[in-house]
């Protein structure tokens, strides 16, 4: 039998990076044709809108106003 143990910090930043890197691929496979994705539609695939606006890490901050 397999005993799981509660999820620490690292699982849960794994588990935001595997995210990200899916909606990168999702993005990329709908790009047109052989085009590469842009520095400005890859952060708007990550929601990056400039480190002034982030805490820490995008998907465990709060956001500044």
């Amino acid at each position: 039998m397999v005993t799981l143990s509660a999820p620490n910090a690292q699982d849960c930043v794994a588990l935001a990076e595997i995210e990200l890197c899916g909606e990168l691929m999702i993005a990329a496979s709908a790009a047109a044709g052989e085009e590469r994705l842009s520095p400005d539609r890859i952060d708007e695939v990550l929601d990056v809108r400039g480190a002034e606006s982030w805490a820490t890490v995008p998907r465990q901050a709060v956001r500044r106003g």
